[in-house]
């Protein structure tokens, strides 16, 4: 656990809703569960079923922006103009839309096309990790990291993902040092473990030929 802010970028479903033939809200999930992400700095990365329920419970005051910029404020929970909640995929937010230029510029891109990812920012409140498969391992990855709850800061359509499953996708890749230390310790752990059983096998060997010089 850190007390560090995080963001994750994902990519799922993001859409404009209209009225009156306008574009008013942007809709879509900003965090998918169970699907994992890519490698994090020698681990992989998923969030588990209810890790937001505590935030939304306390109703936390959570932005919705674009691109995680603080001066392209698209909704605020604690105004109304933001919605998030939970369901069996993943975190789910509508958020009405201001009349502003960054907002409309921002509903035709969607609409087009061009944006369709979202991010969230947070801070890890209990997580778990467990060791990862022979074939991760072999591909540099050493660890699993599941985030189970989590404070939230904003939700953000963003213009680069860091996860491949989300609408709306946006979720920074940012990551806190100490965490990817973590992993890398896990890493140096799991080599030395290596050469000890490499070298025990090898002295086993050596102690066989000795025998069978000496027979």
């Amino acid at each position: 656990m850190t007390n560090t802010l995080e963001r994750r970028t994902i990519t799922a479903e993001v859409r404009a809703s209209r009225a009156d033939g306008k574009p008013t809200r942007l809709e879509g999930y900003a965090a998918v569960f169970n699907k994992f992400s890519e490698n994090l700095g020698g681990f992989k990365e998923k969030i588990a079923p209810g890790a937001f329920s505590r935030a939304i419970t306390e109703k936390q005051d959570v932005r919705a922006l674009f691109n995680h910029d603080p001066n392209f404020v698209l909704g605020r929970t604690a105004s109304g103009t933001l919605d998030l909640s939970e369901d069996d995929k993943g975190l789910m937010f509508s958020c009405e839309m201001p009349d502003t230029t960054v907002a409309r510029d921002l509903m035709a891109l969607v609409e087009r096309g061009d944006v369709n990812q979202c991010s969230f920012g947070f801070i890890v409140r209990a997580d778990s990790e467990q060791d990862s498969t022979a074939e991760d391992k072999a591909s540099g990855i050493f660890g699993v990291r599941t985030i189970e709850d989590c404070d939230l800061f904003d939700i953000s359509a963003v213009t680069y993902p860091a996860y491949t499953q989300t609408s709306c996708d946006v979720r920074s890749l940012i990551v806190p040092t100490e965490i990817v230390e973590r992993f890398h310790k896990n890493t140096e752990a799991e080599s030395t473990k290596q050469d000890a059983n490499v070298l025990a096998r090898d002295t086993a060997y050596i102690e066989t030929l000795r025998a069978s010089l000496t027979l």
